[in-house]
Protein backbone atom coordinates (compact mmCIF):
# COMPACT_ATOMS: atom_id res chain seq x y z
CA UNK A 1 0.00 0.00 0.00
CA UNK A 2 2.70 2.67 0.29
CA UNK A 3 3.36 2.89 -3.26
CA UNK A 4 -0.77 3.55 -3.80
CA UNK A 5 -0.24 6.79 -1.17
CA UNK A 6 2.80 8.10 -3.24
CA UNK A 7 5.58 7.20 -1.28
CA UNK A 8 8.91 7.72 -2.75
CA UNK A 9 10.84 4.31 -3.31
CA UNK A 10 13.20 5.39 0.02
CA UNK A 11 10.37 5.24 2.08
CA UNK A 12 9.30 1.67 1.12
CA UNK A 13 11.61 0.07 2.64
CA UNK A 14 10.89 -2.83 5.68
CA UNK A 15 11.07 -0.10 8.06
CA UNK A 16 8.77 2.55 6.27
CA UNK A 17 10.92 5.26 7.12
CA UNK A 18 8.35 8.09 7.30
CA UNK A 19 5.51 6.03 9.23
CA UNK A 20 6.49 4.90 13.08
CA UNK A 21 3.44 3.60 13.97
CA UNK A 22 3.56 0.88 16.65
CA UNK A 23 2.96 -2.40 14.41
CA UNK A 24 0.52 -3.89 17.25
CA UNK A 25 -1.58 -1.02 16.13
CA UNK A 26 -3.42 -3.03 12.46
CA UNK A 27 -5.70 -0.91 10.26
CA UNK A 28 -8.72 -2.78 9.24
CA UNK A 29 -8.54 -1.57 5.87
CA UNK A 30 -6.10 0.09 3.15
CA UNK A 31 -7.29 2.95 2.92
CA UNK A 32 -5.18 6.24 3.54
CA UNK A 33 -7.89 9.21 4.27
CA UNK A 34 -7.57 12.87 3.16
CA UNK A 35 -10.95 13.96 4.11
CA UNK A 36 -14.45 12.83 5.13
CA UNK A 37 -17.85 14.24 3.92
CA UNK A 38 -21.38 13.29 5.51
CA UNK A 39 -21.21 8.94 4.78
CA UNK A 40 -18.18 9.48 2.54
CA UNK A 41 -14.56 9.42 3.24
CA UNK A 42 -12.10 10.09 0.47
CA UNK A 43 -8.41 8.82 -0.09
CA UNK A 44 -5.14 10.15 -0.60
CA UNK A 45 -6.18 9.28 -4.34
CA UNK A 46 -9.18 10.39 -4.54
CA UNK A 47 -11.44 7.56 -4.48
CA UNK A 48 -14.39 7.69 -2.52
CA UNK A 49 -15.61 5.54 -0.26
CA UNK A 50 -18.98 4.33 1.22
CA UNK A 51 -18.42 5.01 5.46
CA UNK A 52 -20.47 2.22 6.99
CA UNK A 53 -18.22 2.37 9.96
CA UNK A 54 -18.57 5.66 11.57
CA UNK A 55 -15.13 5.51 13.02
CA UNK A 56 -16.95 2.67 15.55
CA UNK A 57 -19.90 4.63 15.50
CA UNK A 58 -18.03 7.95 16.18
CA UNK A 59 -18.95 10.47 13.86
CA UNK A 60 -22.46 10.27 14.56
CA UNK A 61 -23.34 13.48 12.41
CA UNK A 62 -21.53 12.04 9.03
CA UNK A 63 -17.81 13.19 8.55
CA UNK A 64 -16.95 17.09 8.86
CA UNK A 65 -21.00 17.92 9.08
CA UNK A 66 -21.07 22.05 8.48
CA UNK A 67 -22.84 22.59 12.04
CA UNK A 68 -20.05 20.85 13.81
CA UNK A 69 -17.18 22.30 12.15
CA UNK A 70 -18.22 25.67 12.53
CA UNK A 71 -18.82 25.48 16.06
CA UNK A 72 -15.53 23.67 16.56
CA UNK A 73 -13.60 26.59 14.57
CA UNK A 74 -15.63 29.51 16.20
CA UNK A 75 -14.44 27.41 19.74
CA UNK A 76 -10.95 27.31 19.12
CA UNK A 77 -10.68 30.96 18.36
CA UNK A 78 -11.87 31.43 22.03
CA UNK A 79 -10.25 28.89 24.04
CA UNK A 80 -8.68 25.50 23.31
CA UNK A 81 -8.01 24.22 26.67
CA UNK A 82 -9.75 25.21 29.99
CA UNK A 83 -8.94 22.52 32.53
CA UNK A 84 -12.42 22.02 34.11
CA UNK A 85 -11.35 21.29 37.42
CA UNK A 86 -9.57 24.63 37.43
CA UNK A 87 -11.88 26.88 35.73
CA UNK A 88 -15.38 26.53 34.34
CA UNK A 89 -16.15 27.61 30.68
CA UNK A 90 -19.64 27.97 28.97
CA UNK A 91 -19.68 25.10 26.54
CA UNK A 92 -19.10 22.83 29.02
CA UNK A 93 -21.91 24.00 31.58
CA UNK A 94 -23.93 24.27 28.62
CA UNK A 95 -23.31 21.18 27.53
CA UNK A 96 -23.61 19.57 31.23
CA UNK A 97 -27.77 21.12 30.85
CA UNK A 98 -28.18 19.80 27.14
CA UNK A 99 -27.33 16.22 28.38
CA UNK A 100 -29.57 16.54 31.57
CA UNK A 101 -32.53 17.51 29.64
CA UNK A 102 -32.13 13.67 27.27
CA UNK A 103 -31.17 11.56 30.58
CA UNK A 104 -33.32 9.52 32.40
CA UNK A 105 -35.76 11.27 35.37
CA UNK A 106 -33.78 12.24 38.41
CA UNK A 107 -29.98 11.85 36.70
CA UNK A 108 -29.36 15.42 36.42
CA UNK A 109 -25.25 15.20 37.10
CA UNK A 110 -22.43 14.95 34.84
CA UNK A 111 -18.59 14.30 34.83
CA UNK A 112 -16.62 14.30 31.92
CA UNK A 113 -13.75 12.34 30.96
CA UNK A 114 -12.15 11.59 27.41
CA UNK A 115 -12.42 8.26 26.61
CA UNK A 116 -15.34 5.42 27.26
CA UNK A 117 -13.17 3.47 28.81
CA UNK A 118 -12.09 6.75 31.40
CA UNK A 119 -15.50 7.04 31.99
CA UNK A 120 -16.32 3.41 32.81
CA UNK A 121 -13.69 3.44 35.53
CA UNK A 122 -15.22 6.80 36.79
CA UNK A 123 -18.70 4.96 36.73
CA UNK A 124 -17.08 1.91 38.74
CA UNK A 125 -15.46 4.49 41.28
CA UNK A 126 -18.40 6.27 42.51
CA UNK A 127 -20.53 2.96 42.46
CA UNK A 128 -17.89 1.00 45.01
CA UNK A 129 -17.35 4.71 46.65
CA UNK A 130 -21.35 5.35 47.24
CA UNK A 131 -22.41 1.95 47.98
CA UNK A 132 -19.41 1.51 50.29
CA UNK A 133 -19.40 -2.09 48.64
CA UNK A 134 -16.51 -3.82 46.10
CA UNK A 135 -18.13 -6.17 44.01
CA UNK A 136 -18.75 -5.70 40.53
CA UNK A 137 -21.33 -7.85 38.06
CA UNK A 138 -20.80 -7.68 34.53
CA UNK A 139 -22.12 -9.82 31.45
CA UNK A 140 -20.80 -12.66 28.99
CA UNK A 141 -19.39 -10.72 25.79
CA UNK A 142 -19.62 -7.17 27.09
CA UNK A 143 -16.97 -4.59 25.92
CA UNK A 144 -15.93 -1.65 28.04
CA UNK A 145 -12.43 -0.85 27.63
CA UNK A 146 -8.81 -1.17 27.71
CA UNK A 147 -7.40 0.63 30.87
CA UNK A 148 -6.93 -1.92 33.59
CA UNK A 149 -10.54 -2.03 35.39
CA UNK A 150 -12.08 -1.41 32.10
CA UNK A 151 -10.77 -4.71 30.75
CA UNK A 152 -11.57 -6.32 33.94
CA UNK A 153 -14.71 -5.52 33.34
CA UNK A 154 -14.33 -7.06 29.16
CA UNK A 155 -15.50 -10.67 28.58
CA UNK A 156 -16.18 -9.68 24.50
CA UNK A 157 -12.24 -11.56 23.78
CA UNK A 158 -9.36 -11.86 25.05
CA UNK A 159 -7.36 -9.65 23.02
CA UNK A 160 -7.88 -6.99 25.42
CA UNK A 161 -7.29 -9.15 28.31
CA UNK A 162 -3.86 -11.73 27.33
CA UNK A 163 -1.12 -11.01 28.79
CA UNK A 164 -2.18 -8.08 31.23
CA UNK A 165 -2.49 -10.27 34.08
CA UNK A 166 -3.83 -10.33 36.80
CA UNK A 167 -7.14 -8.54 36.02
CA UNK A 168 -8.11 -6.48 39.18
CA UNK A 169 -10.16 -8.62 41.90
CA UNK A 170 -14.22 -7.64 42.72
CA UNK A 171 -15.64 -8.68 39.10
CA UNK A 172 -18.10 -11.64 38.64
CA UNK A 173 -19.28 -12.45 35.24
CA UNK A 174 -22.76 -13.20 34.88
CA UNK A 175 -24.69 -15.16 31.51
CA UNK A 176 -26.12 -12.54 28.57
CA UNK A 177 -28.71 -13.69 26.73
CA UNK A 178 -27.54 -14.92 23.81
CA UNK A 179 -30.16 -17.37 22.10
CA UNK A 180 -28.29 -17.49 18.83
CA UNK A 181 -25.23 -18.59 20.63
CA UNK A 182 -26.82 -21.14 22.89
CA UNK A 183 -29.39 -22.36 20.12
CA UNK A 184 -32.58 -21.39 22.50
CA UNK A 185 -35.27 -19.24 22.02
CA UNK A 186 -35.35 -15.96 23.41
CA UNK A 187 -37.12 -16.98 26.27
CA UNK A 188 -35.17 -20.12 27.11
CA UNK A 189 -31.66 -17.85 26.93
CA UNK A 190 -33.67 -14.83 29.48
CA UNK A 191 -34.93 -17.44 31.83
CA UNK A 192 -31.18 -19.18 32.12
CA UNK A 193 -29.42 -15.75 32.28
CA UNK A 194 -31.68 -14.75 35.13
CA UNK A 195 -31.26 -17.71 36.96
CA UNK A 196 -27.81 -17.55 36.97
CA UNK A 197 -27.58 -14.52 37.74
CA UNK A 198 -29.45 -15.10 41.21
CA UNK A 199 -27.67 -18.30 41.77
CA UNK A 200 -24.31 -16.22 41.30
CA UNK A 201 -25.78 -13.79 44.15
CA UNK A 202 -25.84 -17.01 46.11
CA UNK A 203 -22.57 -18.09 45.75
CA UNK A 204 -19.75 -15.85 44.71
CA UNK A 205 -21.26 -12.15 45.15
CA UNK A 206 -23.98 -11.65 48.15
CA UNK A 207 -26.12 -8.80 47.25
CA UNK A 208 -24.32 -7.06 50.20
CA UNK A 209 -20.92 -7.29 48.74
CA UNK A 210 -22.07 -5.93 45.48
CA UNK A 211 -22.14 -2.47 44.43
CA UNK A 212 -23.73 -2.58 40.85
CA UNK A 213 -23.97 -4.48 37.16
CA UNK A 214 -22.44 -2.87 34.41
CA UNK A 215 -24.18 -3.67 31.20
CA UNK A 216 -24.13 -3.15 27.35
CA UNK A 217 -28.23 -2.92 26.76
CA UNK A 218 -26.78 -3.54 23.37
CA UNK A 219 -23.61 -5.39 23.08
CA UNK A 220 -20.85 -4.00 20.79
CA UNK A 221 -18.13 -6.11 20.41
CA UNK A 222 -19.19 -9.35 20.64
CA UNK A 223 -21.73 -9.28 17.96
CA UNK A 224 -24.41 -6.71 17.83
CA UNK A 225 -26.46 -8.92 20.56
CA UNK A 226 -29.37 -6.96 21.75
CA UNK A 227 -30.53 -7.73 25.43
CA UNK A 228 -34.59 -8.03 25.93
CA UNK A 229 -36.77 -6.29 27.99
CA UNK A 230 -37.63 -8.80 30.05
CA UNK A 231 -34.13 -9.35 31.31
CA UNK A 232 -33.35 -5.90 31.53
CA UNK A 233 -36.21 -5.57 33.93
CA UNK A 234 -35.33 -8.63 35.63
CA UNK A 235 -31.86 -6.70 36.47
CA UNK A 236 -33.32 -3.69 37.27
CA UNK A 237 -36.00 -5.73 39.53
CA UNK A 238 -33.24 -7.59 41.22
CA UNK A 239 -31.11 -3.94 41.54
CA UNK A 240 -33.64 -2.37 43.53
CA UNK A 241 -34.40 -5.63 45.88
CA UNK A 242 -31.18 -5.29 46.95
CA UNK A 243 -29.88 -1.73 46.71
CA UNK A 244 -26.87 -2.37 43.75
CA UNK A 245 -26.96 0.04 41.18
CA UNK A 246 -27.40 -0.20 37.62
CA UNK A 247 -25.11 0.58 34.79
CA UNK A 248 -25.92 1.10 31.49
CA UNK A 249 -22.86 1.77 29.32
CA UNK A 250 -24.50 3.44 26.17
CA UNK A 251 -21.16 4.14 24.85
CA UNK A 252 -21.54 2.17 21.69
CA UNK A 253 -25.30 2.15 21.21
CA UNK A 254 -26.58 5.20 22.61
CA UNK A 255 -26.78 8.50 21.32
CA UNK A 256 -29.50 7.40 18.81
CA UNK A 257 -27.93 4.81 17.46
CA UNK A 258 -30.69 1.85 17.99
CA UNK A 259 -33.72 4.33 17.01
CA UNK A 260 -34.28 5.43 20.35
CA UNK A 261 -31.61 8.04 21.93
CA UNK A 262 -30.61 5.63 24.59
CA UNK A 263 -30.39 1.85 24.14
CA UNK A 264 -31.98 0.91 27.26
CA UNK A 265 -34.89 2.82 26.96
CA UNK A 266 -36.05 -0.08 24.50
CA UNK A 267 -36.57 -2.15 27.64
CA UNK A 268 -38.55 0.09 29.96
CA UNK A 269 -35.46 0.48 32.41
CA UNK A 270 -33.99 3.57 34.38
CA UNK A 271 -30.44 3.19 35.25
CA UNK A 272 -28.81 4.73 38.02
CA UNK A 273 -25.83 5.46 36.25
CA UNK A 274 -24.99 5.90 32.35
CA UNK A 275 -21.91 5.84 30.33
CA UNK A 276 -21.61 8.00 26.90
CA UNK A 277 -19.02 8.45 24.58
CA UNK A 278 -18.10 7.58 21.05
CA UNK A 279 -21.04 9.43 18.93
CA UNK A 280 -21.74 12.25 22.16
CA UNK A 281 -18.64 14.97 19.66
CA UNK A 282 -18.99 13.91 16.56
CA UNK A 283 -15.15 12.80 16.95
CA UNK A 284 -13.62 14.78 19.39
CA UNK A 285 -12.68 12.82 22.18
CA UNK A 286 -15.28 13.09 24.99
CA UNK A 287 -16.81 11.43 26.87
CA UNK A 288 -19.19 11.48 30.44
CA UNK A 289 -21.02 9.64 33.13
CA UNK A 290 -24.16 10.78 34.16
CA UNK A 291 -25.94 10.09 37.58
CA UNK A 292 -28.69 11.59 40.21
CA UNK A 293 -26.55 14.68 42.38
CA UNK A 294 -27.81 13.10 45.38
CA UNK A 295 -25.73 9.70 44.07
CA UNK A 296 -22.78 11.57 42.74
CA UNK A 297 -22.40 13.34 45.96
CA UNK A 298 -21.71 9.87 47.81
CA UNK A 299 -18.34 9.86 45.78
CA UNK A 300 -14.82 10.82 47.78
CA UNK A 301 -13.91 14.47 46.77
CA UNK A 302 -10.90 14.99 44.22
CA UNK A 303 -12.27 11.65 42.80
CA UNK A 304 -13.18 12.95 39.46
CA UNK A 305 -11.69 15.24 37.13
CA UNK A 306 -8.87 14.51 34.27
CA UNK A 307 -6.63 17.04 32.58
CA UNK A 308 -8.49 16.96 29.05
CA UNK A 309 -11.83 16.27 30.53
CA UNK A 310 -14.51 18.70 29.34
CA UNK A 311 -11.80 20.03 26.51
CA UNK A 312 -13.30 23.50 25.66
CA UNK A 313 -13.77 22.63 21.75
CA UNK A 314 -14.87 18.86 22.17
CA UNK A 315 -17.62 20.47 24.45
CA UNK A 316 -18.43 22.92 21.85
CA UNK A 317 -18.79 20.19 18.77
CA UNK A 318 -20.96 18.14 21.51
CA UNK A 319 -23.39 20.69 21.34
CA UNK A 320 -23.17 21.13 18.19
CA UNK A 321 -24.14 17.46 17.55
CA UNK A 322 -26.87 17.53 19.66
CA UNK A 323 -28.04 20.92 17.53
CA UNK A 324 -27.83 18.59 14.53
CA UNK A 325 -29.49 15.63 16.41
CA UNK A 326 -32.60 17.63 16.57
CA UNK A 327 -32.91 19.70 14.11
CA UNK A 328 -32.13 16.97 11.62
CA UNK A 329 -34.52 14.06 13.73
CA UNK A 330 -31.10 11.90 13.45
CA UNK A 331 -33.12 9.46 16.35
CA UNK A 332 -35.87 8.77 13.81
CA UNK A 333 -33.56 8.54 10.68
CA UNK A 334 -31.87 6.27 12.71
CA UNK A 335 -34.79 4.03 13.31
CA UNK A 336 -35.74 4.44 9.88
CA UNK A 337 -32.66 3.70 7.78
CA UNK A 338 -32.16 0.83 10.40
CA UNK A 339 -35.31 -0.56 9.35
CA UNK A 340 -34.57 -0.46 5.77
CA UNK A 341 -31.28 -1.48 6.07
CA UNK A 342 -32.39 -4.62 7.84
CA UNK A 343 -35.38 -5.27 5.04
CA UNK A 344 -32.55 -4.92 2.25
CA UNK A 345 -29.76 -7.11 4.42
CA UNK A 346 -32.12 -10.22 5.28
CA UNK A 347 -32.90 -10.00 1.54
CA UNK A 348 -29.04 -10.80 0.88
CA UNK A 349 -29.70 -13.50 3.52
CA UNK A 350 -31.78 -15.55 1.39
CA UNK A 351 -29.63 -15.43 -0.99
CA UNK A 352 -26.26 -15.91 0.84
CA UNK A 353 -26.27 -18.89 2.62
CA UNK A 354 -23.23 -18.34 4.66
CA UNK A 355 -25.00 -15.09 6.25
CA UNK A 356 -26.50 -17.01 9.10
CA UNK A 357 -28.23 -14.22 10.83
CA UNK A 358 -29.03 -10.81 11.11
CA UNK A 359 -29.49 -9.03 14.69
CA UNK A 360 -29.28 -5.55 16.52
CA UNK A 361 -31.44 -2.26 16.48
CA UNK A 362 -31.43 0.99 14.16
CA UNK A 363 -28.52 2.02 12.14
CA UNK A 364 -26.63 -1.07 14.85
CA UNK A 365 -26.39 -4.33 13.11
CA UNK A 366 -24.58 -7.51 13.11
CA UNK A 367 -24.32 -9.92 10.46
CA UNK A 368 -23.42 -13.49 11.28
CA UNK A 369 -20.99 -15.16 8.87
CA UNK A 370 -21.15 -19.23 9.21
CA UNK A 371 -21.35 -22.22 7.55
CA UNK A 372 -23.98 -25.05 7.23
CA UNK A 373 -23.29 -26.03 10.47
CA UNK A 374 -23.31 -22.54 12.32
CA UNK A 375 -19.38 -22.86 12.67
CA UNK A 376 -18.36 -19.05 12.76
CA UNK A 377 -16.57 -18.42 9.48
CA UNK A 378 -14.50 -15.19 10.04
CA UNK A 379 -12.70 -15.69 7.31
CA UNK A 380 -15.15 -15.35 5.00
CA UNK A 381 -16.02 -11.98 7.04
CA UNK A 382 -12.39 -10.89 6.20
CA UNK A 383 -12.97 -11.94 2.72
CA UNK A 384 -16.58 -10.23 2.61
CA UNK A 385 -15.47 -6.67 4.08
CA UNK A 386 -11.97 -7.05 1.91
CA UNK A 387 -13.96 -7.39 -1.38
CA UNK A 388 -16.50 -4.42 0.34
CA UNK A 389 -13.44 -2.07 0.76
CA UNK A 390 -12.19 -3.01 -3.38
CA UNK A 391 -16.24 -2.28 -4.05
CA UNK A 392 -15.91 1.42 -2.17
CA UNK A 393 -17.63 0.58 1.00
CA UNK A 394 -15.72 0.30 4.54
CA UNK A 395 -17.11 -2.09 6.55
CA UNK A 396 -15.75 -3.70 10.07
CA UNK A 397 -15.77 -7.09 11.82
CA UNK A 398 -16.23 -8.15 15.40
CA UNK A 399 -17.17 -11.40 17.21
CA UNK A 400 -14.72 -13.82 18.99
CA UNK A 401 -13.77 -15.06 15.53
CA UNK A 402 -14.13 -12.22 13.43
CA UNK A 403 -17.36 -13.51 12.25
CA UNK A 404 -19.47 -10.50 12.37
CA UNK A 405 -19.43 -7.97 9.33
CA UNK A 406 -21.00 -4.87 11.40
CA UNK A 407 -23.16 -2.04 9.98
CA UNK A 408 -22.84 1.30 11.55
CA UNK A 409 -22.98 4.34 9.07
CA UNK A 410 -23.87 7.66 10.63
CA UNK A 411 -27.09 8.39 11.73
CA UNK A 412 -27.21 10.90 8.87
CA UNK A 413 -27.17 8.33 6.12
CA UNK A 414 -29.58 8.82 3.53
CA UNK A 415 -32.03 6.06 2.02
CA UNK A 416 -30.15 6.41 -1.50
CA UNK A 417 -27.07 5.84 0.60
CA UNK A 418 -28.21 2.75 1.97
CA UNK A 419 -29.20 0.88 -1.11
CA UNK A 420 -26.05 1.91 -2.66
CA UNK A 421 -23.98 0.41 0.17
CA UNK A 422 -26.24 -3.01 0.12
CA UNK A 423 -25.69 -3.05 -3.96
CA UNK A 424 -22.06 -2.76 -3.16
CA UNK A 425 -21.86 -5.18 -0.38
CA UNK A 426 -24.08 -7.85 -2.79
CA UNK A 427 -21.34 -7.44 -5.97
CA UNK A 428 -18.69 -8.42 -2.73
CA UNK A 429 -20.53 -11.06 -1.73
CA UNK A 430 -21.04 -12.72 -5.77
CA UNK A 431 -17.59 -12.42 -5.41
CA UNK A 432 -16.83 -14.23 -2.30
CA UNK A 433 -19.40 -16.97 -2.86
CA UNK A 434 -18.38 -17.81 -6.77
Amino acid sequence: WPIRYGLRPAERTGEMAMHHLSPLLKQASQVCVDHGEGSWLVDTDGRRYLDFTSGIGVTSTGHCHPTVVAAAQAQVGRVIHAQYTTVAHRPMLELTDALAERMPEGIDSVAFSNSGSESVEAALRLARQATGRANIIVFDGGFHGRTMAAASLTTSGTKVRTGFHPMMAGVEVSPFPHAYRYGWTEEEATAFALRELDHILKTRTAPSDTAAMLIEPVQGEFGYYPANKAFMQGLAERCRQHGILLICDEIQAGYGRTGRFWSHSHFDVTPDIVITAKGLASGFPLSAIAASEALMSKGLAGSQGGTYGANAVACAAALATLEVIDSEQLVENAAHQGELLNERLHGLKERFPMIDTLRGKGLMLGMEIADDFRTPRGDLAARLTSAAEAQGLLLLRCGTEGQIVRWLPPLTVSSAEVDEAVARFTRAAEQVAA
